[in-house]
C-alpha cells in the first residue's frame, strides 16, 4: 500500500493538537478532520486557513467513509465508548494514555478490536523516544545480562490534578516504558504502593512502588508532584552492563557502564562469599534525534498496512492498567504487596 491512511483526531484539548499536528505531517497519513464539542477550540489547531475538517459530532464523524483510523484524545473515562464505537464502525483505533479509565472496559476494547480485525494502539508516547528504542534494543540483544533491578524516578513541581492521584499522572510513564523493554513486558509479581497527601490535597500527591519482578529482579518507581526540582532518570541494572537514563541531559541522555558487583566462590569459612567489583568503561551510544510522536503514527500505519499488532498494542495498556489498579488497591490495604490482577494476559512484543 502506497496510498496515504486518512486519520482524524479526536478532542483538541491538550494532547489533541500535537497528535494532528505528526498525522498532518507525516508521509504515511493525510489527516482529515479534527473532532471537539468545542468548534473553537478544534478550528484552533486546525488553522484559519486548513483543508482539515472541523466535526463536533463523534458520532457524525465516525459515519465517514473517508475516515480509516482516529487518534482519541480526549478524557479516560470516555477513552473505552468511543474507541469501542470506532471499532465498531470499522475504524483503527489509537488512544492516549491510560488504555481506558478501568481493566473491565480495557479488555472489551481489546477483545472487539481482535474480533473485528482492527488495530488497536496505545500512545505510550516514551516507548517511541530514541533513548527507550535504544534501551529496549541493548536488552534484547543481551548487552546488559540479566537484569537486576530497575530504578526509575519522575519528579517534579508539577500541577496537582483534581481526579486522579499522582500513581495514575505519572506513573504510566515508566510502567509502559518497563513493559516496553523488560523481556515478556511488565508482570511483576506484586505491586506494593505507598502514598503520601502532605499538602491535603486528597489524593497521593508523593508515591513509591515496588514491584517484584519474575526471576528475582525488582522494579522501584517513584513519583512526586511537590519536588521543586525536575527530575527524569531510570537505572536499569544487569548482570553485565547498566543503563542510566537521564532524560534531562540533552547532551548525554543515554549511558552504558561496564561496572557491576560479581559473586565469587565461597570463602572456606563457608559464611561469607568473595567479591569482586567490575570498574570497566563507560559509553554514549548515538541517538537519532526524531520527534516520538512521529515514530508513533508511523508505527500506527506500518501496523495497519502489515496486518500485525503494534509495538504498544491494547495488550501493552492492559498490561499497565493492571498495575495501577493493583498499586491502588495496595494504597488502600496500608501498602501492602498485591497481586496483579490478569497481568499474564499474552500481548504482542514485536
Amino acid at each position: 500500500m502506497t496510498e496515504k491512511l486518512r486519520a482524524a483526531v479526536i478532542g483538541a484539548g491538550y494532547w489533541g493538537p500535537n497528535l494532528a499536528r505528526n498525522f498532518r505531517t507525516s508521509p504515511d497519513w493525510d489527516l482529515v478532520a479534527v473532532c471537539d464539542l468545542d468548534e473553537a477550540r478544534a478550528r484552533k489547531v486546525v488553522g484559519a486557513r486548513s483543508t482539515v475538517e472541523v466535526v463536533t459530532s463523534v458520532t457524525e464523524l465516525l459515519a465517514r467513509d473517508d475516515v480509516d483510523a482516529v487518534a482519541i484524545a480526549t478524557p479516560a473515562r470516555t477513552h473505552a465508548p468511543i474507541a469501542l464505537a470506532a471499532l465498531e464502525a470499522g475504524k483503527h483505533v489509537v488512544v492516549e494514555k491510560p488504555v481506558a479509565d478501568g481493566g473491565v472496559a480495557a479488555r472489551a476494547m481489546v477483545a472487539r478490536a481482535a474480533e473485528l480485525d482492527r488495530v488497536l494502539m496505545v500512545d505510550h508516547t516514551f516507548c517511541y523516544t530514541a533513548p527507550v528504542l535504544k534501551m529496549r534494543e541493548l536488552i534484547a540483544e543481551g548487552a546488559l545480562g540479566d537484569i537486576l533491578f530497575v530504578d526509575s524516578v519522575r519528579i517534579n513541581l508539577g500541577l496537582v490534578q483534581p481526579d486522579v492521584d499522582v500513581f495514575w499522572d505519572l506513573a504510566p510513564h515508566d510502567l509502559s516504558i518497563l513493559d516496553f523493554i523488560l523481556p515478556g513486558g511488565l508482570v511483576p509479581t506484586g505491586v506494593a504502593a505507598q502514598g503520601a497527601d502532605p499538602i491535603g490535597a486528597g489524593q497521593s500527591c508523593v508515591g513509591y512502588l515496588t514491584l517484584p519482578l519474575p526471576g528475582g529482579a525488582i522494579a522501584h518507581v517513584h513519583v512526586n508532584w511537590l519536588s521543586p526540582t525536575k527530575i527524569r532518570q531510570m537505572v536499569i541494572g544487569g548482570s553485565r552492563r547498566t543503563i542510566v537514563w537521564d532524560d534531562l541531559s540533552p547532551q548525554q541522555r543515554l549511558t552504558v557502564y561496564d561496572r557491576g558487583v560479581e559473586l565469587g566462590q565461597p570463602l572456606p569459612d563457608k559464611t561469607t562469599t568473595n567479591i569482586s567489583y567490575r570498574l570497566g568503561d563507560a559509553w554514549a551510544p548515538a541517538l537519532p534525534e526524531k520527534e516520538a510522536l512521529g515514530v508513533m503514527v508511523s508505527e500506527f500505519a506500518a501496523a495497519i498496512r502489515e496486518g500485525r499488532a503494534p509495538r504498544t498494542d491494547g495488550h501493552a495498556g492492559l498490561r499497565v492498567l493492571d498495575v495501577l489498579e493493583a498499586a491502588s488497591r495496595s494504597l488502600v490495604d496500608g501498602g501492602r504487596l498485591t497481586p496483579v490482577t490478569g497481568s499474564a494476559v499474552a500481548g504482542s512484543l514485536a
